[in-house]
Order: C-alpha cells, then structure tokens, then sequence
C-alpha cells in the first residue's frame, strides 16, 4: 500500500524537532515519574519498524503484514463486538478514549474508537507502532516529557493526548496487527500489574472476535472458490430432502438441467417430469432402493433439457446423516458426448464385423477360384499374393480414413507404390468399401497383366490411368476410367478369357454396376470404365 501523506498535516510533521526524531530510533535513558514502579520493566522504546531496521526485521514487518491482510479487517464497517469492548474498557479504567487500533505500512486505522471521531491518522503520529517495535505493551505517563512525543500532532492539537496505555493484539502466528490501547486527556498514573493484565485479557477478547471475522472470511472465500470450480467443472451439486421432497442446487446446475432451474426444479418430482418416460422409472427404482437400504445412489438417464434438447446425465448420491436427518447429497455431470462417442464405437464395432465377413468371404472366393486358372503351385502361389496385396492396399486407405469410405488419390498411391511405371490423373473421390475393393483388384490385375505381358515388361513402357465425372446434373451422370498402355511390342489379344479377366469383370459389372471395355492397340491395351457415378468428391 502507498502511502499518501499529503493528505495529513505536512507542515506540522516536518516541524517536528530533531530530538524526536532521534527518539524514534535510539533507546531513550528511562526517566524517574515515567512509570510506576509495577510497570518500569515494560519500557516504551525501541525500534520502528517501518522506518527500517536490519534484515530480520525487515522480514518480521512483512510477515506481519501479510497476516494483518489475512484477517480482511482493514477499513471494514463498524461492529458491535469490538465497539462493545472499546467503550467497557473506557469505563473500567475511567479514560475518554478507548481505540483497536490496527497498524499498516503506513497508517494506524481505528477497527473500534471509543470517544474519537477519527478513522485513521498517519504511522508516523502512531504511539502504537512502538508496541509493535517492542513486541510488549507501552504506557507514557509524561508524554510531555518524552521527546518521541512532546510535539507529536495527536499530543500539540485533537486529542491532547497525556497518558497513553496500549497492548498488542496478537495474532494465531504471534505477530501484531496493532494495540487495544487508552487514551486520557490528563496526566494520570501508571498501570498496576493486575490492571495491565486485565487490559491483555481484554486483547484477547478482541483477537477472539477478530480471529472469528478472518475464519468466516476464510470459509466464505473458500465457498466462493469451490462453487467457482464448479462452475467450470461442469458439476452439479444437489441434495434432496426426503421430507418435503424438495432440492437444493449449487454448481452448473443451469448447463446441465436449464437456466429455469431456480424455480421450475423445485422438487424431486420437477426432476423427474423433465426425465424421458422411458428413463424415468429407472430412475425412480434406483432412487427407491437408494432410500430402502441407504445406499449410495447411482444411475445415469436422459433429461430434456429446455435450451440444449436431450442430454445424457450420470449422478452419484450418498446418504448424509445428521441426528435423525437424513439427505441425500450427490453431484450430476453431463455425459452426452460419452455416450454419442461409446454409441459410435459400438457402430463402428459393428461396421467392422460386417466388413471383417466381407473380406473373409472375398479372400476365401479368390482362393478357391484361383486354383481352377492356376498352372501349377508356384503359380498358385504368386497370385494369391498378388490379390491379397490388392486387397491389403484397399484396407490400408480405409484404416487411413474412417473404415468406412477411401479416398481415390489414396488408393492410387498404394497402387504407384507397387507399380512404380504407373502414372494416374483424375479428381480426388471418396469409395465406399465395397467400391473400393472393386477398384483395387481391378487394377491389380490390369497391372498385373501389364508386368507379365504388357506395357510394363519393356522398360521403356509406361502406363496412364484417368478418370473423370460428369458435371452435378447430368442425364445419366457417369464416371469414366480409361487404362492406357504404351511402350509395349508385340502384344496380342489373349486366346481365352483369364481369371483376371473375369475377376475384373465381375468386380466392374456385379459390383460397380459398370462396363469394361478391352482392346489391344499397337502400343498396348487400353482399358474403358464406365459406370453410374455415385461417388462424391473428397
């Protein structure tokens, strides 16, 4: 905290002699009449430590500090607790002026002033901040004699203090906050032992009051903090009272059951009527065996919430036991997203099921119907590999993707990984499963064919693949492939139709819905596609 001195009386502050100046920071010689004698070992000097000091004390002052700012009390209203006490002690010890006063950085302020009108004055005028410099009460019976006071402003002028008696307020750490201190206009003896000690009890009584103001200050900030979290944690918390059915609400209680929550969910029976009818008697089964037993309560429903539709809450409940009360407390947490992404992955289970049968029931057709066109086991052998690569090429662009649809450009990449000689142009399409396994084993087979008798067994020989869609509107709309071989010599339409052949042809025809077209040009075959185009771009 800054201070603000210029709103004292800078003119009579930097009049002050020299000599109570150096009273502020050396020990003063104890004079005979400053005390009687049951109070002279409680001397009055001593360090200030605002103004300085070594380390250590440097150190104290900012522990001290920061407990006065835990207890939250500073420039709070008026209370009766502590102003009961001010104004008993004025009338035990028959002085006008009875203060709590708490010592900042730079101000003395007046939690209670019995007999002053005054809130706060500056440190520097404080006769309190030396019993915080001495750790121990203070009492100055000639404050006209003591020259750390003689021209202190609160002595010169409002309130002409004489007598001065203060004790400190300590803290739960030890440190202290300020003084229970009194004040009299008139010279006046000295404290006794036991009207000293009276004064300490009175302290005490203050610290009780002010150390009950910092615990509720602790608890309410606390509270403040834990329904905060709440909030952002998406947690509600609820209890229902079996007695009158009613519930009581804290945390996010309007984005998991709606903003009207504070009026339309009143009851136990608000709740449920907002429940979907096919969850709502789950819901009371649970609540009933909950309340039978005293059981925890656990069950996850539905809730029609009225701004965000259907949810998915889960709640968990206990039983809270109070004489012979009890209530049911628990939290609720939205858990919709949970639920739509298990929902998605029970699918997807079941989409994977489908296709697992799917591709068993290919390899196991490719299997059996290879062995027929087979000339012996090696040859068996490699083409079986070889349509099993094509079918391991079409997984691989379905577990890149979403399992359920594969990407054209990706399966032509598999395809030029294989085939490094091919080179492929069209747009970017997304095939559904079955499609995209046509594809593969269709151009499996015509690069297949082109390596063992086409284009591909020169060196020289390449191929090109390209594909197009009719424009959005067409009448019919179709997709077009043609399969270009170039570079080739000597090629001759086959005698007999192949395997491949058949396989390519049932994969376009069956499968696709297509046509194939084949011919044998000078430089190689040249293969047209041709099928309704259903497929959408990527």
């Amino acid at each position: 905290m800054s201070c603000n001195v210029s709103q004292w009386n800078i003119t009579t502050f930097l009049l002050r002699s020299n000599d109570a100046f150096l009273g502020t920071i050396f020990m003063a010689e104890r004079r005979p009449g400053d005390r009687n004698d049951a109070a002279a070992s409680r001397s009055s000097e001593g360090w200030i430590l605002a103004d300085g000091g070594d380390d250590g004390a440097s150190g104290a002052e900012r522990r001290r500090l920061d407990t006065l700012r835990e207890y939250r009390i500073m420039d709070t209203p008026p209370e009766a607790g502590f102003d009961r006490v001010t104004k008993m002690v004025a009338d035990l010890y028959g002085v006008p002026i009875a203060l709590v006063s708490l010592v900042d950085d730079c101000r003395q302020w007046f939690k209670s002033s019995y007999g002053l009108d005054t809130r706060e004055t500056p440190r520097d005028w404080s006769f309190c901040q030396y019993v915080i410099a001495e750790d121990r009460p203070v009492i100055v019976t000639d404050v006209l004699g003591d020259p750390r006071f003689h021209d202190n402003p609160l002595v010169t002028g409002e309130p002409y203090i004489r007598f001065y008696a203060g004790v400190p307020l300590r803290a739960y750490n030890g440190a202290i906050l300020g003084t229970l201190c009194l004040i009299d206009r008139d010279e006046r003896e000295g404290l006794s032992d036991t009207e000293l000690e009276r004064l300490e009890d009175f302290a005490g009584i203050i610290m009780a009051e002010a150390d009950l103001h910092r615990v509720v200050a602790e608890r309410d900030e606390a509270q403040r903090m834990l329904e905060r979290a709440l909030d952002f944690s998406g947690i509600a918390t609820w209890q229902l009272d079996p007695n009158t059915n009613g519930m009581h609400w804290h945390g996010a209680v309007a984005e998991l059951f709606g903003a009207d929550y504070d009026h339309a969910l009143i009851t136990a029976d608000d709740v449920l009527a907002r429940i979907p009818a096919d969850d709502r008697d789950r819901v009371i089964v649970a609540l009933e065996e909950s309340r039978a037993g005293g059981n925890p309560y656990s069950v996850e429903h539905r809730i029609q919430h009225p701004e965000r539709g259907v949810r998915w809450i889960a709640s968990r409940g206990d039983w809270d036991v109070r004489l012979d009360e009890a209530r049911l407390t628990g939290i609720s947490i939205d858990i919709t997203e949970q639920k739509s992404r298990q929902e998605n992955a029970n699918l997807l289970m079941r989409e994977l099921h489908h296709r697992m049968r799917n591709l068993f029931a290919t390899v196991s057709a490719i299997i059996s119907l290879t062995r027929h066109a087979a000339r012996d086991v090696d040859d068996y052998v490699e083409r079986i590999n070889s349509r099993l690569d094509a079918l391991n090429r079409a997984q691989n662009v379905l577990l890149g993707a979403n399992f359920m649809t594969g990407s054209m450009h990706a399966l032509m990449r598999e395809v030029e990984a294989a085939f490094p000689r091919i080179r492929w142009s069209g747009p970017d399409l997304l095939l559904p499963e079955n499609a995209l396994v046509a594809m593969a084993l269709t151009f499996n087979e015509l690069s297949t064919n082109a390596v063992k008798h086409g284009a591909l067994t020169n060196e020289g020989g390449s191929v090109d693949v390209r594909w197009s869609q009719d424009a959005e509107g067409s009448e019919p709309r179709m997709f077009r492939l043609t399969w270009t071989e170039t570079g080739a010599s000597g090629v001759t339409a086959p005698d007999r139709t192949s395997f491949g052949t058949m396989l390519m042809e049932r994969s376009v025809r069956n499968n696709l819905g297509g046509t194939i077209d084949r011919r044998w040009e000078p430089g190689g075959l040249v293969c047209e596609i041709a099928m309704p185009a259903r497929w959408r771009e990527a």
